[in-house]
């Protein structure tokens, strides 16, 4: 049976991977896929380590998501971090 850590990656690798077929960069389909999948958000840093992309990478590519209304920025009280997370749609 498929661990979920590695039916996270697959589903991080595949979003990537149709990311690319719809003219979409291959990094920002997984940023957004990752912050699918994880529930709660997720500072720059985080991204940065999951995904192994650099700082510059990650905050170019989650104000982009932010532009598209995909992402939100969040703040947690007593941190200086950002965090990120998916946008939630459909009532959830």
């Amino acid at each position: 049976m498929m661990e979920l850590a590695e039916a996270k990656q697959k589903f991080i690798d595949s979003w990537g991977t149709l990311g690319q077929e719809w003219g979409i960069n291959r990094t920002m389909a997984q940023v957004h896929a990752l912050l699918l999948v994880t529930p709660e958000a997720l500072s720059t840093e985080d991204v940065m380590e999951t995904l192994g992309i650099s700082r510059g990478n990650a905050n170019m590519t989650l104000r982009e998501l932010m532009g598209w209304g995909l992402v939100d920025k969040q703040l947690k009280k007593g941190e200086r971090r950002e965090y990120f997370g998916q946008i939630k749609m459909f009532g959830t």
